[in-house]
């Protein structure tokens, strides 16, 4: 099984750049989609043999989240359950018999102090929801979680240490979030190697390769333990950020 997630920096953009073309070349069997900004379009995936769940942002033109699937979902969750997030579309939660998949968009902090306390309530409020969830059933959130874990996770580590996305409280948070029972499943396949899924646009940050991990697929110990090749898609340029594979095995 693979499963991608990709944030595509608006459904409208990423499409004049060949997202149609690359679904159909990579046929991922789950796209986890962030940062879609538009209404729910299920015809445009439709003749590619996809099924689609959208959760779009009350603002339009801004944020939302959906999940492209070749098998029917058997119940799908829209929201982490508090309204000042969920009108930003940012959680989506599908079930299917024998595993279950999210796809985040956690909110940048980095337009200023008021977006980054809301950030912080966002992981407070993501994390006791995630709690709630490990029941024992195995689950992919994959998305943009704007945070880069470790010093290993951004090209320029040292002089970012004040800003949003490597904060020590962000960094932190992960940690703990990872403690719940998840597992960082393209490090775990990647080892003590730099691999970024994002890069400005300022400069020639991509060119150079200056850029941050902050794309995730975190699962269960069952799906972590049956994943068996990753690959980040640098060349596709869909967006600025790369789409992130993780193929799995047959769980235990």
């Amino acid at each position: 099984m693979d499963v991608v997630t990709l944030n595509l920096n608006g459904l409208r953009s990423a499409t004049s750049k060949g997202l149609l073309a690359w679904l159909q070349r990579e046929s991922p069997d789950v796209l986890l989609l962030q940062e879609v900004r538009a209404e729910p379009q299920p015809l445009l995936f439709e003749t590619l043999g996809y099924h689609s769940v959208w959760f779009p942002a009350e603002r339009p033109g801004y944020s939302g989240v959906a999940v492209l699937s070749r098998e029917e979902p058997l119940e799908v969750v829209r929201g982490l359950g508090w309204e000042e997030f969920d009108l930003e579309g940012r959680w989506l939660h599908l079930r299917f018999r024998d595993f279950d998949v999210a796809s985040l968009y956690v909110p940048s902090g980095s337009s200023g102090e008021a977006r980054q306390t809301f950030k912080y309530r966002f992981l407070d409020a993501l994390a006791e929801h995630v709690r709630r969830l490990l029941d024992g059933r195995e689950l992919i959130i994959g998305g943009d979680y704007n945070i880069a874990h470790r010093e290993i996770d951004l090209r320029n580590w040292r002089s970012n240490q004040k800003n949003s996305g490597f904060l020590p409280e962000e960094r932190a948070w992960m940690t703990q979030f990872l403690d719940l029972g998840l597992a960082d499943v393209h490090r775990g396949l990647l080892g003590e190697r730099a691999e970024y899924t994002w890069w400005s646009n300022r400069g020639q940050a991509y060119a150079n390769d200056v850029g941050w991990r902050l794309d995730y697929q975190l699962a269960t110990p069952g799906l972590h333990s049956c994943a068996v090749e990753h690959a980040v898609d640098r060349p596709a340029r869909l967006s600025d950020h790369a789409p992130l594979r993780i193929r799995y095995g047959t769980a235990p």
